[in-house]
């Protein structure tokens, strides 16, 4: 199998991430508060030193820039199944 580079992406970048959803059509303001009480627990110094332990780094945002992030990542992945002629079996 071809290297990312080797197909057109030399500069791709796969960086592991986590994110809470919730379905289409929930109410902005179950979403904002959702998003209240994850910013609020993320925030906890306990919280922060357990996930600093496994390695990773907390970063939360808006439910805007998650979709944001949730779009430019479909669009990445889309390109390059498509470059690299990825087909289901």
């Amino acid at each position: 199998m071809p290297s990312t580079a080797e197909v057109g992406f030399p500069k791709l970048q796969a960086p592991f991430w986590l994110g809470v959803v919730a379905p289409a059509g929930t109410p902005p303001a179950i979403i904002d508060k959702l998003n209240a009480a994850l910013r609020e627990s993320l925030a906890l110094p306990e919280t922060r030193a357990r996930i600093a332990n496994l390695g990773a780094e907390i970063k939360i945002g808006t439910p805007a820039e998650f979709g944001k992030l949730l779009a430019d990542e479909l669009a990445q992945w889309t390109a390059v199944v498509k470059a690299a002629n990825i087909k289901v079996e």
